[in-house]
């Protein structure tokens, strides 16, 4: 699974991780798949986020630092950001309103330049 997540660095499905498997010639199921994709988000070694069809999507964190994500919504390309302004708001939100220990996720969605460079078609 980490050979696969490491071959791509586009947002990817449990599905289409097993189909590169498969491809691949690896016997794994896709139970399996969404087991180990499950312990490796908890472990903080993937970022997992939701499409616009509100599927499950992962990718291996470049980083082990706190960061947020711009997506490509014709390509899926992303690219790990970090947000000082986005931290300070939500400490601040947080703070005004009695809340402690918060987390938040931020993912922003457009399309790269490269899918813009292909023209409407593509974007």
């Amino acid at each position: 699974m980490a050979s696969a997540l490491s071959e791509v660095e586009e947002f990817r499905s449990a599905q289409d991780l097993h189909d590169m498997l498969k491809h691949r010639g690896d016997s794994v199921g896709l139970t399996t798949v969404y087991r180990t994709l499950q312990s490796l988000a908890d472990a903080g070694e993937v970022d997992v986020l939701r499409n616009a069809e509100g599927e499950a999507v992962y990718r291996r964190c470049a980083t082990e630092q706190h960061h947020h994500h711009l997506v490509c919504r014709s390509c899926g390309k992303a690219v790990e950001v970090e947000g000082a302004a986005v931290e300070e708001w939500a400490a601040t939100v947080a703070a005004q309103h009695g809340f402690v220990e918060v987390a938040h996720t931020v993912e922003i969605f457009g399309t790269c330049g490269d899918c813009c460079a292909e023209g409407p078609a593509r974007a």
